[in-house]
């Protein structure tokens, strides 16, 4: 079922993509044909995500400079503060900057140890994300991306405890946020208005998460403190064997809250891409985003599923 595009729409909303870098020569090859395909609509930016304690600064900076230097794409290294000094991330952060990236987005990370875990900030290093921003914006004027969470962060206290850390984010310096995935249009509405509420205002960018596997999104969700809802694991688990109609499903869901998110007046989407072009792809088609060239919409349709 495709969604009409609104005709009172007086432009297409914003997009942006996040991918994380390889790890084999196969995922490599399915990294640039998701870049190559996704690159048709013609994004605000991608971002490429930094391994727990920087476990995967090397190819992380290797695929941001590809990108800048190969791609028409504005690119945003994630960066953490887990597991290092301060000298040693500022260290990271100008080893960035010569290779051309301006956007980051700054997280805390998870603990060392893994999700679960205690965190326990370095000695001697950024003991948060807030405290990161405030070290990206004394070196330079980047532009700076962080997190949001409309179910808050599993280890905030509270939900006030967690628009607090967005907060003085936002006062260190932030000028995005990008939210965890979710699939419930009112956590977004609700969280939007306690976020406003405490004199925020940023962009609050929903960040989505177009389901190619329901067990790991469910794992996921898990970990981070969202939720699943069952109408979703209904419409999807008796689909599990027959995978072209759960994707079509899986994209016209994540379409309808799309749909949904514009008519509350968001116009900008950060997507989870989990380096695959079909799916995110298909939900673009399905709103109606118009792609560049017919060379980019022929590279959608053979990258990897």
């Amino acid at each position: 079922m495709t969604i009409a595009h609104s005709p009172a729409r007086r432009r297409a909303p914003r997009l942006s993509f996040e991918f994380f870098p390889p790890r084999s020569e196969e995922a490599d090859a399915q990294l640039w044909q998701t870049i190559d395909a996704l690159s048709a609509y013609a994004p605000d930016f991608v971002s490429v995500t930094y391994g727990a304690g920087g476990s995967t600064r090397g190819p992380t900076q290797s695929t941001i400079e590809r990108i800048i230097r190969d791609t028409p794409l504005s690119a945003a290294s994630h960066l953490t503060c887990v597991g290092a000094t301060r000298q040693e991330v500022d260290a990271v952060v100008e080893e960035f900057r010569q290779v051309g990236v301006k956007h980051f987005v700054a997280l805390r990370g998870d603990p060392a140890g893994g999700i679960g875990e205690a965190y326990q900030p370095h000695p001697g290093g950024y003991a948060n994300a807030a405290e990161l921003v405030a070290g990206l914006r004394s070196i330079a004027p980047f532009e700076i991306s962080v997190s949001a969470y409309p179910e808050k962060h599993p280890e905030s206290h509270d939900v006030p405890a967690d628009i607090d850390m967005l907060k003085r984010k936002v006062d260190a310096g932030a000028t995005r946020a990008l939210t965890q995935f979710f699939f419930d249009n009112e956590l977004y509405a609700r969280y939007l208005e306690r976020v406003r509420a405490a004199g925020i205002d940023i962009p609050i960018v929903p960040g989505i998460l177009p389901v190619h596997n329901l067990s790991q999104v469910q794992k996921f969700a898990g970990l981070c403190g969202a939720s699943v809802p069952q109408w979703l694991a209904d419409r999807l688990d008796p689909l599990a064997e027959r995978p072209e109609e759960r994707a079509a499903v899986a994209a016209e869901l994540a379409a309808r809250q799309i749909e949904g998110l514009i008519t509350l007046g968001v116009d900008e989407f950060h997507f989870y891409t989990m380096n695959r072009a079909v799916l995110v792809a298909a939900v673009l088609d399905r709103l109606g985003f118009e792609r560049r060239d017919a060379d980019s919409a022929d590279a959608a349709t053979g990258a990897a599923a």
